[in-house]
This record gives C-alpha cells, sequence and structure tokens, in this order.
C-alpha cells in the first residue's frame, strides 16, 4: 500500500510540475427539470479523446492547459449541452440537462454515454436506467430490478420467478447489495418472488461482475449498487400505481426551492385484503393472511456549492399470520429490513471532492406461535454499523484517483428460542451472538496512458476480527463440552485479513472496439449457509470466526468489445475463470438444532468458468438484447459426495435471454421477454427399501440429476393516453402476460406412494410441482 500511494503521488506531482499551467473545470451534472444528480454523465472537450464522467453524486472536475475549448455534457435520455470557455481561471459550471421527449429516447438501456462500452476499462458492467426497466414485463405487473438483471449473460436466477441472483458461480450470499450505500441482506419479499427494491423511489441502478474496483469489497462475485432518487428540488410531484396485488404511491418536492428536497415512497400488498371477503368468520382460518410492505424516504440539503447533506431510510417488512380457532392455535412470522443512512458530500477544492458515509442495518426473523397459554419465540437476524469514507481525486486529465476507508461493527444474532407457559419460562441452550469488527483502506486510480491504452488498476487491504463477549468451548468426540475460554467485550478472538488487488486493462484497436482483462482477488469475512435450493428468510448470516475462515477468490476475465452502425449495436464477448476457496455447505446429514451452526459445516473449494454473449441495440423503435451464457460451476468438499467434485446447484449449461421493446405509436409500447435454461441440479432418491415396515430412500451422488429445461415467453403492453392540451395528470396503463404459453416448468420434484408394501401393491411415482401458469395482469400508473 505505502509503496502504491508513493508511486501515486510522485507520478502526480511530478506530471503537474512539468506541464504549463492548468486550471480546473468542476461542478454537476443535473436533471434540469427536477434537479437530480446524473450519475456516470460524460463531459469531453470537442477535438480530444479524453473525457471524464460524473460520480455517484454527480461531480466532476477536468484539468486542462490555459486555452479556449469547446465542452459538451451527454447523458443517455437528455439532450446534449454544450458550451465555450476561455479557461484562464479555476471555474465551476453545472450542466443542466433537458430530458428528451421523444418515447423512443427513454427507452434505453443504461445511463452511459453510447461508446461507454468500448472507452471505459471496465469489464462485465451494468448500468440500467429505471424508465427501462419499467418496460420489462414481470409476474404479476410488479416492477422488480433484480428480475430485469436476471435476462443478462453471467446472472442466473434462483428458480422460476425467484428475484435471487447468481454471477458467474457464485452464491446468492457473495453479491454486495448496496441501498445508498446501505448493505441489504435479504432482498426478497414473499420467499424471494418479488424484490424490496420499489421502482418509483429508483434513480439507478449499477451491477458489476468482473473486474470489481477497489472501493467495494467484502464478497466475491458481484456488486449491485442502487441509488435512491433525490426527491425533486424545483417542483411538487405525485406519482403511483395500482396493481392486481400491490399498489404504490410516491411524493417528492422542494422543501426550499433549489436548496433541499424530500421524497417518500410506500407499496403494499393487499393479498389478505382480496382474501379476507371469501372467508367465512365462522371459519377456523378466519385471520390468516400474508402481506409485505415497503417504505423508502429522503431528504437532502445543499448548504452551499461546496457542501450537501443526504439522509435516507428504508423499511420494509413481510408478515405471515396463521390462525386456527378451533386448536387455539396462532403463528406471526414478521421479517425484513431497516436502513438509515447519512451521507455529507464535501469539495475540498476543484480537484478533492469527498463523501463521509454512516449507516445502520438490521435484518430480522421472528417466528411468534402461541397455543392456549403456551408461547414460543423464535428469533435471528445481523445488525451492522458502518463508518466510511470516500474521496474522489482528479490531479490530471489523465488520472481519476478514487481512495477512502471504511469500519463495520457486526452483531450477529443467531436462531434464539424462548417460551413460557404462564409463569414458567422458557429459556434452552442457546447459540451465542458473535460479534465483529471489519476494516478496509483502498486506492485506485483510472488511468488513461494514451489514447488506445486506459488502466484501471488498484489496491484493497481489508481486516477482520472476530471479538469478545464469546465462550469458546473445547469438546469431546460426542460434542459434549469439556472446557471453556471466555474472551471480554471487544477482545480478539480471531484475526484474518489481507490484500486484494483488482486491475482492469483496455486496449482500444479502433474507435469501435476493444479489448479488456481484468484479474480480482477477493475475501469475504460473512457468510450465508442454506439449505435449500433458494434465499429464505430462516437462513442464517454466520461470521469468519476460529472455526470458519474467509472465502478466496481470484477472478480472470477476457473480452472483446464491438459496436456498430454509430454504436446503434453493442455486441461483446467475455470469457471467465473464478477460484473460490473455504467455501461453505452443511454436513450430509444436517438437520436443524439449537446448537451453533458452525458445528455442522464442513468446507471445500469451488470453481467456475464460462464465457458470455451479448448483443444490444440502443436506437430506434425497437430495442433489445439477446444475451447467451455457457458456463460450469463445481464444488469438490472432502466430506461429501465422496470427495468427488459435483455441480452447484445453480449450474447451468445453458442460459438464453431475448428481450425486446417496439415503440409502435406514441400511444402504445410493446414489449417481449424470452428465457430459456438448463435445468437446476438436484438430488433424488435411486432406491426404495421397506424396512420394518417403513420407506426408506437411497439418495444419489449430490446434484446428479437435471430437471427439465426452463422455458417462458412473458409479453406486455403499454398504453399512455395522450390528450389534447396538456395536462397535469398523466397516466399510463400496462397490460402483460407472465407465461403466454402457460409452461409448467419445474419447481421441484417430490415422490409419491400408493398401495402397500405388504401386500404386495405398493407404487413410487415421481411428480413435477410447477408453480405459475399463464398469469395476466393489469396495472395503472399515475404521475402529477
Amino acid at each position: 500500500m505505502k509503496i502504491i500511494l508513493t508511486s501515486l503521488l510522485f507520478l502526480f506531482f511530478t506530471s503537474e510540475c512539468l506541464c504549463q499551467e492548468k486550471f480546473t473545470l468542476s461542478g454537476y451534472a443535473k436533471d434540469s427539470l427536477s434537479g437530480e444528480t446524473l450519475i456516470g454523465a460524460s463531459i469531453s472537450i470537442r477535438g480530444q479523446g479524453r473525457g471524464i464522467n460524473s460520480n455517484q453524486y454527480g461531480f466532476y472536475s477536468i484539468t486542462l492547459p490555459v486555452g479556449h475549448y469547446q465542452i459538451s455534457c451527454s447523458y443517455v435520455g437528455y439532450q446534449p449541452k454544450e458550451f465555450e470557455i476561455d479557461l484562464n481561471d479555476h471555474t465551476q459550471f453545472n450542466f443542466e440537462l433537458a430530458p428528451k421527449i421523444s418515447l423512443s429516447q427513454e427507452i434505453i438501456i443504461s445511463s452511459k454515454r453510447r461508446d461507454a462500452n468500448i472507452k471505459n476499462a471496465q469489464m462485465g458492467r451494468v448500468d440500467l436506467s429505471i424508465n427501462r426497466i419499467k418496460t420489462i414485463p414481470v409476474i404479476f405487473g410488479e416492477v422488480d430490478v433484480l428480475k430485469t438483471l436476471q435476462l443478462f449473460p453471467g446472472v442466473r436466477n434462483a428458480g422460476e420467478g425467484n428475484s435471487g441472483i447468481y454471477v458467474r458461480g457464485g452464491g446468492p450470499d457473495q453479491n454486495l447489495i448496496l441501498l445508498d450505500e446501505a448493505v441489504v441482506y435479504n432482498t426478497g419479499h414473499l420467499f424471494g418472488f418479488f424484490s424490496i427494491f420499489n421502482g418509483d423511489a429508483i434513480k439507478n441502478v449499477t451491477l458489476i461482475k468482473g473486474g470489481m474496483p477497489a472501493q467495494y469489497g467484502g464478497r466475491l462475485s458481484s456488486v449491485l449498487d442502487i441509488a435512491m432518487k433525490d426527491g425533486n428540488i424545483n417542483k411538487f410531484q405525485m406519482e403511483g400505481g395500482i396493481g392486481l396485488i400491490a399498489s404504490r404511491f410516491s411524493v417528492q418536492g422542494p422543501i426550499k426551492k433549489n436548496k433541499a428536497s424530500y421524497i417518500i415512497s410506500a407499496r403494499r400488498t393487499y393479498i389478505d385484503a382480496l382474501v379476507k371477503p371469501f372467508v367465512s368468520k365462522s371459519s377456523s382460518f378466519y385471520g390468516s393472511g400474508y402481506y409485505f410492505y415497503d417504505l423508502n424516504a429522503k431528504v437532502n440539503f445543499k448548504f452551499s456549492e461546496k457542501d450537501r447533506v443526504y439522509l435516507s431510510a428504508y423499511f420494509g417488512r413481510d408478515v405471515f399470520d396463521y390462525v386456527n380457532s378451533r386448536r387455539s392455535f396462532d403463528v406471526s412470522i414478521p421479517w425484513g429490513n431497516a436502513t438509515a443512512t447519512a451521507r455529507w458530500n464535501h469539495v475540498f477544492n476543484k480537484k478533492l471532492f469527498a463523501n463521509t458515509t454512516l449507516v445502520y442495518n438490521d435484518y430480522k426473523f421472528d417466528f411468534n406461535a402461541a397455543q392456549n397459554n403456551f408461547k414460543l419465540k423464535l428469533s435471528s437476524g445481523i445488525r451492522d454499523l458502518n463508518a466510511k469514507v470516500d474521496f474522489d481525486f482528479y490531479p490530471a486529465p489523465a488520472h481519476k484517483v478514487k481512495f477512502g476507508g471504511l469500519y463495520t461493527f457486526h452483531t450477529f444474532i443467531p436462531q434464539v428460542v424462548t417460551g413460557n407457559q404462564d409463569s414458567t419460562v422458557f429459556e434452552p441452550n442457546n447459540a451465542q451472538k458473535k460479534f465483529a469488527n471489519e476494516y478496509a483502506l483502498y486506492i485506485q486510480d483510472d488511468w488513461e496512458l494514451s489514447e488506445k491504452l486506459k488502466l484501471n488498476y488498484g489496491l484493497r487491504w481489508s481486516s477482520f476480527q472476530q471479538v469478545g463477549p464469546y465462550k469458546k468451548y473445547t469438546t469431546d468426540a460426542d460434542g459434549n463440552k469439556l472446557d471453556s475460554v471466555s474472551y471480554s467485550s471487544g477482545q480478539t478472538v480471531k484475526s484474518y485479513g489481507g490484500p486484494e488487488p483488482r486491475a482492469t486493462l483496455r486496449f482500444a484497436l479502433n474507435d469501435e472496439s476493444s479489448i479488456k482483462a481484468s484479474v480480482t482477488r477477493n475475501l469475504q469475512y460473512i457468510h450465508l449457509v442454506s439449505n435449500a435450493g433458494t434465499t429464505l428468510p430462516t437462513d442464517l448470516w454466520v461470521p469468519s470466526t476460529y472455526r470458519v475462515k474467509p472465502q478466496i477468490s481470484w477472478q480472470y476475465a477476457l473480452g472483446y468489445f464491438r459496436n456498430f452502425k454509430d454504436n446503434t449495436y453493442e455486441t461483446s464477448v467475455e470469457v471467465y475463470y473464478k477460484d473460490m476457496r473455504n467455501q461453505i455447505e452443511y454436513q450430509e446429514g444436517y438437520t436443524p438444532s439449537l446448537k451453533d451452526a458452525e458445528e455442522d459445516f464442513v468446507f471445500g473449494r469451488g470453481w467456475s468458468y464460462g464465457a458470455e454473449f451479448f448483443v444490444n441495440k440502443t436506437k430506434g423503435k425497437f430495442t433489445g438484447w439477446i444475451g447467451y451464457t455457457l458456463s460450469w460451476t463445481w464444488r469438490k468438499f472432502p466430506d461429501l459426495n465422496s470427495g468427488e467434485k459435483f455441480p452447484a446447484k445453480y449450474d447451468r449449461r445453458h442460459d438464453l435471454s431475448l428481450v425486446g421493446t417496439y415503440e409502435l405509436s406514441n400511444k402504445w409500447k410493446l414489449s417481449a421477454v424470452f428465457v430459456y435454461a438448463t435445468g437446476n441440479a438436484t438430488s433424488l432418491p435411486e432406491r426404495f427399501y421397506v424396512i420394518e415396515g417403513v420407506l426408506t430412500q437411497e439418495y444419489s451422488r449430490i446434484n446428479q440429476y437435471r430437471l427439465k429445461p426452463y422455458n417462458r415467453l412473458d409479453f406486455s403492453a403499454i398504453y399512455t393516453p395522450v390528450p389534447k392540451k396538456p395536462r397535469r395528470l398523466q397516466t399510463n396503463w400496462v397490460f402483460s402476460i407472465y407465461n403466454v404459453y402457460s409452461r409448467a416448468n419445474p419447481y421441484f420434484i417430490y415422490f409419491d406412494q400408493t398401495g402397500s408394501p405388504y401386500n404386495g401393491t405398493l407404487k413410487v411415482q415421481a411428480k413435477q410441482v410447477s408453480l405459475f401458469p399463464i398469469l395476466p395482469s393489469v396495472t395503472w400508473n399515475f404521475k402529477f
């Protein structure tokens, strides 16, 4: 780290001293109507190949020699803006871009310059505009960020209708998912069928699945960075939608015009309200139901051109209630996330921008049951307190440096069971809470060595400490506790750490094509170990401890990128290889219990490799993309599958997505999605025995079999009335059909038995369970 810092500082100061007098142009890129900052807007100098992109807060800075320049700012979906300047002093200029009126300009796939995929030293990056996401047909018509990302090569879903993502052979816990810089630990509602992200509150979505920059860490596979809207700083605005199973409503506007703004966005399902009229009050199940809700809120204050504060929060809950009045039995299961983020932007000078962040996040799962006078409660979760600071430094036109550090205090709450009957309290010997400190420092540079060569390189150093209070036990072969060592609050139980180098190199073959290569090393200190094929709210997050080592990965990628017809078509081919160590699974024969889950872990390695093909049409009335992935994902554990390698449960040989949107007129917009994927890997019983009258199964090797291939066609049509006179109220109708040809895709296989083994009539038959047939839906959206 010292060597890199010294080298960078020497390079920067040397370049400053040897060059002629220079001045800096800096400012922000904004939406002229709402005042929202534009992330990744392209600022370029006419006649020169170099330029700069605005950062996560819309800030840009570029240093140039004294002279006359034509500066332009562009952002997809907006009218570009250009101005001339005689640069002979440090200058501040804010670009305010007007959105394009034509609908065909809104259905772009990303928020980046048209040739960014060629020019940037970044691989495996997907930028999505929320307007594009809203055109994709999804189940029940609910706008879903994660389901849209599943349509890109290298990103897979966890199963029918599920919002979880698996990136390049990684598990669901190996994705760093951020909402306004707060880590989100559970991304799904209704056991994963809907994501927690409300499209009306989202401004920008970025997925990085390869060549992860040094500013991100703590996960092996990918980063999903989601930014919430800041709120319209110029005028009051309301929008929302009413669908078949859920409705949403948002309100935003200025607190003080051009100084402060807010946004509040809420969403709730009404499955419980729709079902309730059909359940008689005399029914023993009256009062049962399920619903989920989300609340996003954000305010921002602009104290000066140099200082701005953002406060944002998210709160979401799933609530499942089951009532059986005949048996006096009640169950209530609430679970969900809560996050709060405070950020302070400060511009030290024309070349140095800083953001300081404080984050609180909490994921909690509760199970409450009561029968007569007996009550039982099970709870688990994870809670974080986080502080970080990030600096953007623009020392020279060819360099954009980012550096910073973070600290997180983790609290891991295992499955804790308590109960009582009258005055008797039931408190079993639950697993202990665990506490940990996580630190990281990083520095990275986006260095344009020449017009053809660009390098993004950096180093991250991370450290993790399991700390007390904690009691470590010594046990015998049967798990009986023999002795213990106690650790006081804050005392180190076990420490891990190490370097995480990152580098991506781009070589431009010409203006339309380039070759890129990347290598990254990642460490992951917290883990989600699941005994199911998808992420469930009951799954536990656990830290690295004296038993559990951090996961480690090296990922290598190589890609060819080519654009055609003035960047109308973007194409790419990327190949990758990922090696993963210290992977975690439950041991064979595992059954849930109250003991520490670590005692049932086994450890091994994993590796994945594949090729991703992508063709994307970005202009015209017809837009869309084709994504295809050919891949292999393997696991090998000494204590599983007799030590032989086996395919991971999310291994898929072939994965194909076709996405198209056609603007039929200024009133109608049509979209369609077709997906095909190799069936999920699964283990099935191969032999059945009757032992003392009990049917016993003998299972295959791990994931030896495949379910049937998955395929589905979805369709949607958006109708936007065009009034003869402009109106404040704007509306549209979204008609969608999920699974048009009602494909019975397998969800899981079970074995049904009929007859009796005693008279020779026993029959065992495999049966497939499928979830969703053809599902039409309609949603009415409004905005004023």
